[in-house]
């Protein structure tokens, strides 16, 4: 199959979030499979392009007011081809999205509209006939449509797949801006009614693509509900037949304890001894008593409301301060986020000698806490995949999460499965909620080392590779393509 990957970032060339980490993976998966996988970027000012080659193709594509000229570059990686459009809307900008997370760009919806029509434009003109177009997130909600209604021959066998990764980023701009994007309008283009009617980029994906997917199969069934839907819930349960949940993959290499390069001891589901002496380092590197009978909690984050730390903070006790006061255990922050949960939890930490509060951002940080502590801990509010979970399976620790998303569908519950369980899950989405999954947890941890190894070794046999995703994302293209 001929597969046009369309995406606003990808990993190594782009990143904001794990959209990036997704797009590249799987486009490597699904190449390794045999099949010719090709993925159109924006080249930002902030991608090293010296090694690219030019492709020759060149063009002007119409955004009402202007013709925008473009021009594309490429590399291939993995076996992979990565095109390049290249247009000062990017190549002039510091940023992705914006300057900063909190200052997006004022002509996002034009940047997007013509990497849309470059992604179109750039096939045809290499006479390269797609099969499937996956278009990821928002920023590509305008493809489908196009391929619906631009009447375009060389189109007409190609299938268009929308993947949602996170539902509550829509891409919502004014009905004015949409002018400026030189498209015929339809209805289905907009959210809300009346003074609040607005362009919704994703929206039109999920409207025009042919097959629907997100990132796990409960997180499909979530965005569903009111709670979940973001206000698409009833478009979404209108398409339930077209809408699959397939849950993320790691990269096995990066993540590996056995070769882990940040890691100065390593281990596997047999030998597990690196790991206690990964834990050993990690409590003395962040100020904690080196005592490997005291179970080590974490937590790497953003400090946001959807990760739980609301919930986790607040009271007088808070849910943290019990844990920590009530039972014999110990616990690592890492992550930055809002200012006031930054400022709670380094108040918290000044008080409390088995609370280690770090607010940083490190790679390094990440792989340590998920090498040597024994729990970790995701209270999320909502987590359409997650990828930490994975990561802690990988490194034989437990996590302990609420059951939404990708966490419900990649934990086994310990107390429901004690033979083939791999973590704890929780409901309650309170500070009650966590405390009580925390004591299950240590109940789990009293039970002795061996049964502790026993447990790691069933988390650490857990397949998170993206080999198993790409497998149902080609299954899933089979079917589109078998439609026609």
């Amino acid at each position: 199959m001929n597969i046009c990957m369309v995406s606003s970032e990808s990993v190594p060339f782009s990143k904001s979030g794990g959209l990036a980490d997704v797009v590249g993976a799987l486009s490597t998966a699904l190449a390794s499979l045999g099949e010719d996988v090709r993925v159109v970027l924006p080249l930002y000012g902030s991608v090293n392009a010296s090694s690219f080659t030019e492709v020759p193709v060149l063009g002007k594509l119409s955004l009402l007011d202007s013709e925008e000229p473009v021009s594309f570059c490429q590399t291939i990686l993995n076996g992979v081809t990565y095109y390049f459009l290249r247009h000062s809307y990017f190549t002039g900008r510091k940023g992705l999205y914006g300057d900063t997370s909190f200052t997006p760009y004022a002509d996002n919806l034009r940047r997007y509209t013509l990497l849309n029509k470059a992604a179109l434009f750039l096939c045809k003109e290499l006479d390269w006939t797609v099969d499937i177009m996956h278009c990821h997130d928002w920023t590509c909600g305008f493809l489908p449509y196009l391929l619906k209604t631009d009447n375009d021959s060389f189109y007409r066998n190609t299938k268009s797949m929308m993947t949602i990764h996170n539902l509550a980023y829509q891409g919502e701009f004014s009905r004015l801006e949409l002018l400026g994007c030189d498209m015929l309008p339809d209805d289905a283009m907009f959210s809300g009614t009346a003074a609040q009617k607005r362009t919704n980029m994703l929206k039109t994906g999920l409207v025009f693509a042919d097959t629907l997917t997100t990132v796990s199969p409960t997180y499909a069934k979530e965005i569903q509900t009111n709670e979940y839907g973001c206000n698409l819930q009833d478009l979404l349960s209108e398409r339930s037949e077209d809408l699959t949940g397939i849950i993320n993959g790691i990269d096995y290499e990066e993540w590996n304890p056995q070769t882990d390069a940040f890691l100065s001891h390593h281990f596997s589901a047999t030998q597990q001894q690196g790991k206690a002496l990964t834990k050993a380092e990690l409590q003395a590197e962040f100020g904690l008593e080196v005592n490997e009978s005291i179970p080590l909690f974490s937590m790497i984050s953003r400090l946001a409301e959807q990760k739980g730390f609301v919930e986790l903070l607040e009271g007088s006790p808070c849910a943290l301060e019990q844990m920590l006061t009530l039972h014999p255990m110990q616990m690592i922050i890492v992550g930055t986020g809002d200012h006031a949960l930054e400022k709670k939890l380094i108040e918290i930490g000044s008080r409390y000698a088995n609370l280690s509060v770090n607010i940083l951002f490190s790679n390094r940080a990440a792989h340590l806490l998920e090498a040597g502590s024994d729990f970790f801990l995701m209270p999320s509010r909502y987590e359409p995949c997650g990828l930490n979970q994975l990561y802690s399976l990988r490194y034989g620790t437990l996590p302990v999460a609420r059951r939404t998303g990708g966490l419900a569908d990649s934990i086994l519950d310990l107390d429901v499965n004690p033979e083939s369980g791999t973590g704890i899950l929780f409901d309650s989405m309170t500070g009650r909620g966590i405390l009580e999954a925390v004591e299950r947890a240590l109940h789990w941890w009293s039970k002795g080392k061996k049964s502790m190894q026993a447990i790691r070794t069933r988390c650490m046999h857990w397949d998170s590779t993206w080999e198993r995703s790409a497998r149902s994302y080609r299954s899933l293209y089979e079917t589109s393509i078998r439609g026609k």
